[in-house]
C-alpha cells in the first residue's frame, strides 16, 4: 500500500464546553475542558490512520512544549512525523474552541508565531512512493510547493479549500486533482454569493474535480450544469469540531481505493458524521468498519 502525504497546519485544540456560545463580553464559566491536537491537514492525517491508510504528516511546529505534543499525539494515532519540522524559538499553533450543546463551536486561532514559512526543506523525492497528496491552506507555500509537484508527477491531490484570512488560494485551485470547498471558502475564492453560482463559477475555470459541504445538508457539485447532491448522515452530535477535516481526509483515503467522486463522498459524509459523536477533532475518528456500516444501514 503506497502512503498519502498530507501537508499543513498542526495546532493543540483548548476545548470548553458550555450550555450555549457568548453573545457578549463577560465572564462564563464551562462544563468540561479538553486538550485534543488539531489542523485540518493534521487531522486529516489521523483521519487516514484510523481507516487503515498509511500516511505521512509534512508541517512545522516550534521547538516548544506544545509541538512535543502536537508530535506525540500524531505518532501515537499511527501518523509518520518523520518529516515533522521543528523550529527553534517559534510558538506552535494554538487554537481555543468553545463549543455548546448542540455541537457548534467557535474558535479563536493563534497560527504560525515564527514558524519558518520556506518550503524548500521538503522531501519532495518521497513522492516516489505516495498514491495522492491533501494540502490545507493555512501553509501556502508549502501547498503551493507540493501541488506542483503532484501536478508533474501525475498524483492524486485534494485541497482542503477553507477560507483563510491572509492568503488567496486561487493559485492552489488550479494545481488540485481535487477540490473540496467549505462554504465559506467557495464563497471567498469565486466572489459569488449564490452557492450554486459559486461552483459553477470555480467549476468553469479549475481543470480539477470541484466539490463544496454543507455540514448537515451534505455534499454539493456540479454535473452537466446541475446541481448533484449527497446528503448527510444523521448521528447524534456532540461535537463538529473537525468534521471538516475528516471529510477531507477520508475523501483523500477513498480516492486512493479506487472510489469515484460520488462514492468517495459518501464514504467521507459518513466518516465525518461519525467524529461528531464525541467531544473533540479526533476522538470521534471512526475506523473503516464503522463507516462501511453506517453506510450500510443507509
Amino acid at each position: 500500500m503506497k502512503k498519502i502525504i498530507c501537508l499543513g497546519i498542526a495546532v493543540l485544540d483548548q476545548i470548553f464546553t458550555l450550555s450555549e456560545l457568548p453573545a457578549k463580553s463577560g465572564k462564563y464559566f464551562a462544563e468540561n475542558y479538553l486538550e485534543v491536537g488539531g489542523g485540518p491537514a493534521a487531522t486529516a492525517a489521523v483521519t487516514i490512520a484510523r481507516l487503515g491508510g498509511q500516511v505521512e504528516f509534512w508541517g512545522r511546529v516550534g521547538d516548544d512544549g506544545v509541538g512535543n505534543r502536537i508530535i506525540s499525539e500524531l505518532k501515537g494515532y499511527g501518523v509518520d512525523v518523520s518529516q515533522v519540522r521543528r523550529i527553534a524559538h517559534a510558538q506552535s499553533s494554538v487554537s481555543v474552541v468553545l463549543v455548546d450543546q448542540t455541537g457548534e463551536r467557535l474558535i479563536v486561532n493563534r497560527a504560525n508565531s515564527g514558524l519558518d514559512s520556506d518550503p524548500s526543506w521538503l522531501p519532495l523525492e518521497r513522492l516516489a512512493d505516495c498514491s495522492a497528496v491533501l494540502v490545507d491552506s493555512r501553509w501556502i507555500e508549502g501547498a503551493r510547493l507540493l501541488l506542483r509537484q503532484a501536478k508533474l508527477a501525475e498524483i492524486t491531490s485534494v485541497l482542503d479549500a477553507d477560507s483563510t484570512p491572509d492568503h488567496d488560494i486561487s493559485d492552489l485551485v488550479k494545481m488540485a486533482s481535487h477540490i473540496a470547498f467549505s462554504k465559506s471558502g467557495l464563497f471567498e475564492v469565486s466572489k459569488e454569493r449564490d452557492f450554486k453560482k459559486a461552483l459553477d463559477r470555480i467549476n468553469r475555470n479549475s481543470e480539477g474535480w470541484v466539490c463544496a459541504t454543507r455540514g448537515d445538508k451534505g455534499t454539493f457539485w456540479i454535473d452537466e450544469g446541475k446541481l448533484r447532491q449527497v446528503p448527510a448522515f444523521r448521528t447524534e452530535v456532540v461535537d463538529t469540531l473537525g468534521a471538516g477535516d475528516v471529510f477531507h481526509g477520508a475523501f483523500a483515503f477513498a480516492l486512493t481505493e479506487g472510489m469515484n467522486p460520488e462514492k468517495a463522498i459518501r464514504f467521507s459524509n459518513a466518516a465525518a458524521a461519525l467524529k461528531c459523536r464525541k467531544l473533540g477533532g479526533r476522538a470521534g475518528i471512526p475506523d473503516r468498519r464503522e463507516v462501511e456500516d453506517l453506510i450500510n444501514r443507509g
